[in-house]
Parts: structure tokens; C-alpha cells; sequence
């Protein structure tokens, strides 16, 4: 049974007027910049968990944090209003706003490219398309958000990304379980990564990181320059060039940063059995201090004409789903 400040969640109940004095979901409207008119949902556990989710962002998670502790990065560009978004080109970087985790997809994700079909912008569409929330509630045993997000063009794909986000009263810990429904009429390419972005002061310097992985390889030069040193981090280093490894999952599928010092482990899990690969990218460059921990459902990380040409694009039929989870765990030490 969880617990409440120490005590047990029934005898915590008979000390509050309401279960929301310490576990609830709060709803905004956000009123200026670039956020001004999207809608954010604050989620508070009761056991010190506390983040946000942007329904104006495919129900992303943005600011996260463990008894006051930050646990993600956010970028400078803030969670903007989904018509700033750029979908050409780099334009993704523009409104990229960093957050525990911010989804990439559907049909490609990568870098962008030119192909028969089109042009196909950075990191693909999903992550900046608004959510219809179907629940928003707090039970007796848990916080639960669930939505819908449709990516589709006519005669183009037709996406559907159902996402229900969880956590039990007390916890320390969230789910996020995803099923992707191709509602086309013809079958449709389908790529989608979990960008999860861990950052200061989570994120410092002799942090112990941990990815098992069955094999590891790095994207580019860089990587493979720093590779002996993939898994250490240390101060903020200007002009620092991103490096970025690709791990194919072995028999177990997680990928760990334990911070001694602040005296918490952050753990995210992902199913293997359709996110076979968790891509590592390694920044930390002044201001862009960050540790991207990527679950994706192909280990090709060059893009959706890439893993044509190699055969490791998935494909989804019509009328066929597909299911991912992640979960994020917190623990004291």
C-alpha cells in the first residue's frame, strides 16, 4: 500500500479534507510568450513526483522533478503554441522544448530528407500536434491522463497515437503506454523514438550512467572520438559536439543515471520487443547540458530513407496497431 509522508494511504486520507492536498492533477492555460493559449496538466503524486504534461504537444511530459529536484532539461525555445511549428527542414529545433520527454514520428524520425514522397522534416510531425484528452482523473490509487493524436494529410498517412499516462498515489514512478493504429487504407511507414531528455542537476559531472545493451556503435566521427567515454559525463565544455550511439537492446531494456550526490537513481524502462533499440545522445555544451536516453522502434538512426535502403523501416498495415510502454522510476538512494 503506498505511503503518504510515512503514513499509509488510508490513515493519510483521515488527515485531509481532500485527497487533492496532496495528490492531484491541476489544469492551466497558459497566458503568455510563445505558450500563450496551450494547455498544461500538473501532475502531483503525493510521494514528491511532480510534471507536467502538454496536451498541445502530443500529451508530452515537459518539467519533471523528485522532492524539488529537477530531473529534465528544458531547452531555451520554451513548449510553444503548435503553429509556431516548423515542420521543414531543422525547423524542429526551433520549437524543440526539451522536457522529460518529447515524441518523435510517426512515419520518420531522424534527420531530414528528400524523398519520392516528399520532403521530411527533422525528428518527423507528431510531437507537435495537439491531443484530444478523453480523461483526466485522479482515482482512489492513481493519476491518469489519456488522449488521442491524429497525424495524417490527405492522400497521406492516417495515424492514430492513443496515449495513456499513469502513476499511483505516493509514487515515485510513471507509465506511459502508447498504441499506434494505422486507420489508413494502404499500409504506411511508421518510426517513432521517445526522446527523453535528463538534465541538470540530475544530470552532473561523475553521474554513473548505465545502458546495457547487446551491441553499441557509434553515428558519426565524434561518437566514435569519445566513444571509450559514452557513458561519463562531465562539466559543461564549450563548443562540445554532440555525440550520439545506438544501443540494441540485449536481454534486459533500460537505461539508468544514478546521481550519488543528490542521492537519487532515475531509471527508464522501455519494452524491447517493439522499441529494439535506445539511441544515446551525449551534449553538454554550455546552456545544452543533456543526456538524451531514446527508446525507438528501428536501431536505424539516419532516417526513414536509411532504414528503407536497409530494410529496418517498419510498416504498418491498415486497421493494424502496434503497442510501446515506457516508464520512468525515481529512487532515493
Amino acid at each position: 500500500m503506498a505511503e503518504i509522508f510515512g503514513r499509509p494511504l488510508a490513515e493519510a486520507l483521515h488527515r485531509v479534507g481532500t485527497l487533492g492536498q496532496f495528490a492531484r492533477i491541476d489544469s492551466f492555460v497558459e497566458q503568455e510568450g510563445v505558450s500563450r493559449g496551450t494547455r498544461r496538466l500538473a501532475v502531483l503524486t503525493g510521494g514528491g513526483l511532480q510534471f507536467d504534461v502538454h496536451p498541445d504537444r502530443a500529451l508530452d511530459i515537459g518539467s519533471a522533478s523528485l522532492d524539488g529536484v529537477p530531473l529534465a532539461w528544458l531547452s531555451p525555445t520554451g513548449f510553444s503554441d503548435p503553429r509556431f511549428a516548423e515542420p521543414e527542414g531543422r525547423g524542429w529545433l526551433r520549437t524543440f522544448g526539451g522536457g522529460l520527454l518529447a515524441t518523435c514520428g510517426l512515419d520518420a524520425f531522424g534527420p531530414a530528407q528528400d524523398e519520392d514522397e516528399g520532403s521530411v522534416g527533422m525528428h518527423g510531425r507528431i510531437g507537435q500536434l495537439p491531443a484530444t484528452v478523453r480523461r483526466c482523473e485522479t482515482t482512489s490509487t492513481e493519476l491518469v491522463i489519456e488522449g488521442t493524436v491524429r497525424q495524417t494529410r490527405v492522400f497521406g498517412e492516417n495515424l492514430v497515437l492513443h496515449r495513456r499516462i499513469t502513476s499511483a498515489i505516493g509514487s515515485t514512478s510513471m507509465t506511459v503506454d502508447d498504441t499506434v493504429t494505422n486507420e489508413g487504407a494502404t499500409e504506411s511507414p511508421h518510426m517513432i523514438l521517445y526522446h527523453v531528455n535528463v538534465g541538470w542537476p540530475l544530470l552532473d559531472e561523475g553521474v554513473r550512467v548505465d545502458i546495457p545493451a547487446a551491441r553499441v556503435t557509434a553515428r558519426d566521427d565524434d561518437a566514435r572520438i569519445g566513444f571509450d567515454e559514452r557513458y561519463s559525463i562531465g562539466a559543461p565544455t564549450p563548443g562540445f559536439r554532440e555525440q550520439v550511439y545506438v544501443h540494441e537492446a540485449g536481454s534486459e531494456s533500460y537505461a539508468r543515471v544514478t546521481n550519488e550526490e543528490r542521492g537519487i537513481e532515475f531509471t527508464l524502462r522501455y519494452s524491447s520487443e517493439t522499441l529494439p533499440a535506445v539511441f544515446e545522445w551525449k551534449m553538454t555544451d554550455v546552456g545544452h547540458y543533456v543526456l538524451g536516453l531514446e527508446p525507438a522502434n528501428t536501431p536505424e538512426i539516419m532516417g526513414r530513407a536509411a532504414a528503407r535502403t536497409s530494410g529496418r523501416l517498419p510498416i504498418l498495415r491498415p486497421n493494424e496497431s502496434v503497442r510501446y510502454r515506457i516508464s520512468f522510476e525515481t529512487v532515493r538512494l
